[in-house]
């Protein structure tokens, strides 16, 4: 039977990912009358840390890579690496106007959502269709929240703020409910993948060997 995909063991990536999204959310929503400028930052700390979770993920997916879908581990790197690059345009170029800043927000969720349902279409035959739900219902909500934000990137601070929390507790709260799905309902040798009667497996376990 063919193994787990890797992003399927990365349960513990969601549920990070989901943590801090909840605390960026919490953080803002305490700040109300924090300015633009402290806004992105907080979002840059925020991007930073999610895509070194996400980079921790890949690295130690490539050390233990085994079977067919050993390449999973591009998709963490890649969001990793978006997440870190949104992170740090936002903290080392200061001299960005707030609109440009405002725009790699957007820019940077709606990357993150599509690369998510990139994972969700190579993982939905070994995960519980509502657990797998959760994950997209994530990613949609993450790329929504992106095109609003540059469609309207002009919107005020405090507007801002507030969709920003919304999102931020939102798709953190998904992502860690998907995380615990996963962590629950971990493949074991000899279980059928989602959606594959388990009564063919008590079958095969029964057949006599032929010698």
């Amino acid at each position: 039977m063919e193994a787990n995909p890797a992003l399927m063991q990365s349960w513990w990536v969601l549920g990070l990912r989901g943590l801090i999204a909840l605390l960026f959310g919490v953080c803002a929503l305490l700040m109300p009358g924090i300015t633009l400028l402290g806004l992105i930052g907080l979002f840059a700390i925020y991007a930073v840390l999610a895509g070194l979770v996400a980079v921790a993920g890949a690295l130690r997916h490539i050390r233990h890579a085994r079977g067919a879908r050993a390449a999973d581990w591009w998709l963490l790197l890649a969001l990793g690496i978006v997440s870190i690059a949104a992170g740090v345009i936002a903290t080392m170029r200061p001299l960005l106007t707030m609109l440009l800043l405002v725009m790699v927000i957007g820019i940077n969720a709606v990357l993150t959502g599509v690369l998510d349902l990139i994972a969700i279409a190579r993982v939905r035959r070994y995960a519980p269709q509502e657990g797998v739900a959760l994950w997209a219902l994530g990613a949609l909500v993450s790329i929504i929240f992106g095109a609003l934000i540059m469609a309207a990137p002009e919107v005020g601070a405090l507007t801002l703020v507030w969709i920003v929390s919304i999102y931020a507790l939102v798709a953190g709260a998904l992502y860690l409910g998907q995380a615990w799905r996963a962590a629950h309902v971990q493949r074991v040798p000899g279980q059928a993948p989602a959606g594959q009667p388990e009564r063919r497996v008590r079958e095969r376990r029964m057949a006599p060997s032929h010698t």
